[in-house]
């Protein structure tokens, strides 16, 4: 009896053990949280979707039609669209290139209406991402729906953001023969002065007789920069000789993504197929793909140098950058007094004195109680 009873309490102490594979279990689970964590910052990010070939079809549509605009400008029996009117006046065509609510509407409404008489002065067209989680809406006013053109995807550092602006562009050189520059802007562009000075600067209306005996050419704004400093990182995204042979290193060029383009190089834009089909591959590193802040320089940069003055009307903050994006103002922060002075003395005064006094900056929209049209 004494060895059954000694037997079954071992049998017991046995059976109550722990499994080894408990703490492991354990283990496991407490590292899953840090697992998911590290994940993003170890792995290679997922490749970014490309551009259908549908949609490149669709847009190769819109392309050709837009090329062919000048010469049917003067058929007596070309359709008037509905999106803007032909008239003598030289026009600008503002494009905006969004993702989100245009928060600033009511500030922009006050730029383009501060005087009636700039009705016939401007186009608008808004090219608004359609599978965003939030629906973006039209605020209305000169923001209505029929200025909303036939959208598409975007991803941010991928040349769907390219074929976004090609499509603004192609559009307005179709609605209307009078767009005679193109400005592209985003949703979080805000005007800093008057629709008047950016008109009357734009087309040198105090010269213009003299730029006409002349037969001057205007030029188109956008910052077009050679030497930086991750320029060679970015030309090899794609892989090392993979531009070659359309774009050679030494003619790869760099800027801003917001640009102002005289008609004829938004043309040249819409019409390029050789320079396209490089700029529209993926990137094998992302981190050091944005072909929206390469496509344009370069193009213009091998096709028309001097017809471009090798900086924007945008203005862009990059002090405390976060992932890429540029210094955000908020309301505490001096945005209009502050902000004017900066550009005074740091704009491109040096280049075209004057023209610094129209641009744009990021601005969150709690703080649009702090911007005004100055003028």
């Amino acid at each position: 009896m004494m060895i059954t009873s000694s037997s079954s309490s071992s049998n017991s102490a046995v059976a109550a053990a722990p499994s080894p594979l408990i703490p492991t279990i354990i283990l496991l689970l407490l590292c899953l949280p840090g697992l998911f964590y590290l994940a993003p910052h170890i792995l290679p990010p997922p490749p970014t979707p490309p551009i259908s070939f549908p949609e490149e079809l669709e847009d190769l549509s819109l392309f050709r039609r837009a090329a062919a605009v000048e010469s049917n400008a003067n058929n007596p029996s070309r359709p008037k669209s509905h999106l803007g009117s032909t008239n003598s006046k030289p026009k600008i065509a503002f494009l905006f290139l969004t993702n989100s609510d245009l928060h600033f509407a009511p500030l922009w409404e006050r730029f383009f209406n501060g005087n009636k008489s700039n009705r016939h002065l401007y186009s608008l067209y808004v090219h608004a991402d359609p599978t965003v989680k939030t629906k973006i809406k039209s605020p209305g006013g000169i923001f209505s729906e029929d200025r909303f053109i036939t959208a598409k995807k975007t991803h941010r550092g991928t040349a769907t953001l390219v074929s976004a602006a090609r499509r603004l562009l192609a559009t307005a050189l179709l609605d209307d023969p009078s767009n005679a520059f193109f400005t592209l802007i985003s949703q979080h562009c805000v005007p800093l002065h008057s629709f008047n000075f950016f008109y009357d600067t734009l087309f040198e209306v105090k010269s213009h007789q003299i730029a006409e005996l002349r037969h001057l050419k205007y030029k188109s704004f956008i910052e077009i920069i050679s030497k930086d400093p991750n320029i060679l990182d970015r030309y090899n995204a794609r892989g090392k000789g993979v531009m070659v042979p359309e774009v050679p290193f030494n003619k790869f060029r760099m800027g801003s993504q917001f640009f102002t383009l005289t008609r004829r190089h938004a043309l040249l834009v819409v019409s390029d197929r050789r320079l396209w089909k490089k700029f529209k591959l993926n990137c094998l590193r992302p981190q050091s793909c944005y072909p929206e802040e390469h496509y344009f320089p370069t193009l213009l940069s091998m096709e028309d140098p001097e017809g471009c003055t090798g900086y924007t009307l945008t203005r862009v903050n990059w002090t405390d950058s976060v992932n890429g994006h540029p210094h955000t103002y908020y309301p505490p922060e001096k945005v209009l007094t502050g902000l004017l002075a900066a550009i005074d003395e740091h704009g491109h005064g040096s280049h075209f004195p004057g023209l610094n006094s129209f641009e744009f900056s990021a601005i969150h929209p709690s703080a649009t109680g702090n911007c005004k049209k100055k003028g």
